[in-house]
């Protein structure tokens, strides 16, 4: 019992240091006080408080479990839905760009791919050997050029190149070559983004070697969508028609590298002077390493360039695996030693010819030009179609093996360059890069034919590369040597005379003379040979600027501004300004009765076996009329007789010209002809700038002069033609300000006479009185006052109406200064390149 008792105790106490889930069992035991009871109690206990806090547990947990799991579950449907959302938006969105795309450039990309299809169809390998060089020949069919500097192929089989020089292409342009389908995808995808971040301006490359061969030889170098696109389509459609191997060579046998070389091994020749297999890993590299930008890594104007990209060729390839450590050691330390001498050009003759034979050629082929547009959409679009025809034409030019026939003479060309040269000698200021900063520009035309016998683009400097041409490439401000062609010309043909009196006079809202004086009623002739503006003025809103500009795009001036149609430009005050070849086939038509020939210097082009590609005929236009012509011819012997130009009269030749100086000095031209050549000149700086002793009559005039007495030397000294006068007596008086006054009749004094006789006839006849002078008095208004200089001061500063006259040593003056802000220094006279 005692056992019992303690052990039931014992129990009761262990139990009742549970958590108090057993205390009820304790308390059981205590109660029944029995063993069994106890026993039975305890186990009871024990059995239903253990086993229900464990269930509960279980329980609890079990709940949690689901509860996470259902938590779990629904967040993962969340981002399942998210991402769901996420990738139908972007599908939208990327169906609804396809769509758009497919809406604005489906038919584009069509075209681009059969045009793809068409030119590699077509393409053989003989396409990708441009073996054949072009010659050009002066007008005494004497070689002047084997398109010297531009273009000189020696082609090479794969087997005949160095590996490499093959090597080192595939490192650092195009890792993939042998692996793509001629299209690099994730460069592409980088390209793209690059664009897209910079708002469509292209600013890195993704072309492979293929895309470049395509480029070079079948489209543009033009940056832009569709010419990538096209280059696309191209190099997939080149990497099914021919192997890896035939576009390597086709590629390394075409590009360029600088300076005039189209190939690897032209470039071998030219810079080392030795064919490609002599040359070292070094000088391979360094070859390599100019057509990424044959500009920038130039090797004779920036060695240093190319030097370090060289060496980055040869890391890359060090890297790649294709030369081992100590090659690439060898190499890196090797000194480059340019073996090569700068090609003698004849510059300005050689760009103007390649530039008239490309435009012939685009015509030959169907292109017009033109210089009057609808809209900035028209002109945009043709701009375009333009510059990728003109490229692909140039191209043409340096493997078509052309035979280009000039009108170029040389020895007028050399007398032409030296007159320029000789007169602007004492102006020695140079830019940064070694050009003379004040610099002149002439064309001669033979007036015979029309077509340009020499042309100096700038003073003659050894340069060792092609420059500015300033006489087609350079845009500036005419001043008053524009007023033949726009107002006075047009006005001839309008019903004017040379001796209609005009009024030369101040008035408001016009412009100022640059001399200060003011006639009144002078002759035409006289407003023309003292250049007065204010009568220019006149004339021209008498006229229009629609109709006197409508005379510039007659005879193609390309440069005419909508801003232009203002009476401004009756002085020479134009937006972008003309070209000297623009001034001289202008003044070319007026000695040629008024017919407008398309200046050029291409008398024909034919292939390498003689067919004649581009005949030589002469597009001609009637601009002016022929009366009104030679009208303006005959005032413009005045202006050196006794105008502006007065002193630049030629030895032993009659010669008819109109100088033109801007304000400020800034540009001087001289544009005048004989009955044998017209020749045009403009003197200044490229950056528009005052030049104190500059004017059309010095520096321009003297060019001129000196120039046209050579060329004349000899010649017959024939008069111009003449006008016709078909107006009656009545009409001239009336156009010369001459008004008749009637003769007074003397009344006679009455007298006495005797009655007469009467006769059968009672008649009396008075005997009419015989008038003075041929029955009028004549008045005749005064056309000129008296002036020791002839009315012109070219000292007179115009007090800030015209800063910059054309006066010049002889006291003529000739510029285009306004009271209200118009002159003729209007735009700046900017160089621009078409």
């Amino acid at each position: 019992m005692e056992n019992n008792k303690s052990s039931s105790q014992n129990n009761s106490t262990r139990n009742s240091n549970t958590r108090g889930t057993n205390r009820s069992t304790g308390s059981g035991n205590s109660r029944n006080g029995g063993n069994s009871s106890g026993n039975n109690g305890y186990r009871n206990g024990m059995g239903s408080g253990t086993g229900s806090s464990s269930k509960k547990d279980n329980q609890n947990m079990t709940a949690s479990n689901k509860h996470k799991k259902k938590k779990n579950k629904r967040l993962r449907q969340k981002v399942r839905l998210t991402v769901l959302a996420i990738f139908l938006v972007f599908s939208l969105l990327f169906l609804a760009g396809c769509l758009f795309f497919d809406y604005k450039y489906g038919d584009a990309f069509v075209k681009y791919q059969n045009d793809a299809n068409q030119l590699v169809g077509d393409s053989t390998p003989e396409t990708f050997r441009q073996m054949e060089t072009s010659l050009v020949y002066d007008s005494n069919k004497k070689l002047l050029s084997v398109l010297k500097g531009e273009k000189d192929v020696y082609y090479l089989s794969y087997d005949n190149i160095p590996q490499s020089a093959v090597q080192a292409m595939i490192s650092i342009e195009d890792k993939k070559f042998l692996e793509h389908g001629g299209v690099d995808l994730s460069a592409n995808i980088r390209a793209f983004v690059a664009l897209v971040k910079h708002r469509g301006e292209i600013t890195q490359g993704a072309s492979t070697i293929t895309q470049q061969l395509a480029r070079n030889i079948f489209l543009s170098n033009e940056v832009s969508y569709e010419r990538k696109l096209k280059e696309i389509f191209l190099a997939v459609d080149l990497e099914k028609k021919y192997s890896k191997r035939q576009i390597m060579e086709f590629y390394l046998n075409n590009i360029y590298f600088a300076n005039g070389y189209y190939g690897i091994q032209a470039a071998s020749k030219g810079y080392f002077s030795k064919d490609v297999n002599k040359l070292s890993l070094s000088q391979i590299a360094y070859l390599c390493a100019i057509p990424n930008n044959p500009t920038i890594y130039d090797p004779l104007d920036y060695p240093e360039n190319t030097l370090k990209r060289r060496d980055r060729i040869l890391y890359q390839m060090f890297k790649d695996g294709k030369i081992s450590e100590a090659e690439y050691d060898q190499a890196v330390a090797e000194k480059i030693k340019l073996k090569t001498k700068k090609p003698s050009r004849n510059n300005y003759v050689e760009t103007y010819i390649f530039y008239c034979a490309t435009r012939a050629l685009m015509e030959q082929q169907g292109f017009v030009f033109k210089n009057q547009f609808k809209s900035d959409a028209d002109k945009k679009e043709y701009d375009k179609e333009y510059k990728e025809t003109y490229n692909k034409c140039q191209k043409s030019l340096y493997y078509g093996g052309y035979r280009i026939y000039t009108s170029i003479d040389m020895k007028k060309q050399e007398q032409l360059q030296k007159s320029v040269d000789d007169t602007l000698a004492n102006f020695t200021e140079k830019t940064k890069d070694g050009i003379y900063k004040f610099q002149g520009a002439a064309v001669s035309i033979d007036n015979k034919t029309g077509r340009v016998i020499a042309i100096v683009g700038g003073r003659y400097q050894n340069t060792g590369g092609l420059t500015l041409n300033r006489a087609y490439q350079s845009f500036r401000q005419p001043g008053s040597s524009i007023k033949p062609l726009i107002v006075y010309t047009p006005s001839f043909e309008n019903g004017y005379y040379p001796d209609n009196v005009v009024n030369d006079h101040k008035f408001e809202g016009g412009p100022s003379n640059s001399d200060g004086v003011y006639l009144g009623k002078i002759p035409l002739r006289t407003a023309v040979e003292k250049s007065k503006n204010t009568v220019a003025w006149q004339l021209y809103e008498e006229l229009t600027p629609q109709v006197g500009l409508s005379y510039l795009l007659n005879m193609n001036f390309n440069r005419i501004d909508k801003n232009d149609y203002y009476p401004a430009t009756s002085l020479g005050g134009f937006t972008y300004g003309v070209s000297p070849l623009e001034m001289t086939s202008g003044y070319a038509a007026l000695e040629n009765d008024g017919v407008f020939r398309k200046p050029t210097c291409i008398v024909s082009i034919k292939d390498s076996e003689g067919n004649v590609i581009v005949d030589g005929k002469m597009a001609k236009k009637q601009v002016y009329s022929q009366n009104a012509a030679r009208m303006m011819t005959d005032v413009l012997t005045g202006v050196i007789k006794n105008g502006t130009g007065r002193g630049l009269g030629l030895d032993n030749m009659i010669s008819a010209g109109k100088t033109g100086t801007t304000n400020d000095k800034k540009d001087g031209w001289f544009v005048g002809y004989t009955p044998y050549y017209t020749t045009g000149v403009w003197v200044g700086y490229d950056s528009p700038k005052t030049s104190n002793q500059l004017a059309g009559a010095t520096y321009p005039g003297n060019i001129w002069k000196t120039y046209m007495n050579e060329i004349n030397k000899g010649l017959e000294n024939v008069p111009f033609s003449s006008y016709t006068d078909t107006r009656s007596d009545e009409e001239k008086a009336k156009d010369q300000g001459i008004t008749p006054t009637p003769t007074e009749t003397p009344t006679p004094t009455p007298t006495e006479t005797p009655t007469p006789t009467p006769t059968p006839t009672d008649t009396v006849t008075e005997e009419p009185t015989e008038p003075g002078d041929g029955g009028t008095d004549i008045t005749e208004t005064p056309t000129e006052p008296e002036n020791p200089d002839n009315g012109e001061n070219p000292d007179n500063p115009d007090n800030g109406t015209d800063p910059g006259g054309d006066g010049t040593n002889n006291g003529s003056g000739d510029g285009q200064g306004t009271d209200n802000g118009v002159n003729g220094d209007n735009g700046g006279g900017d160089i621009s390149t078409p």
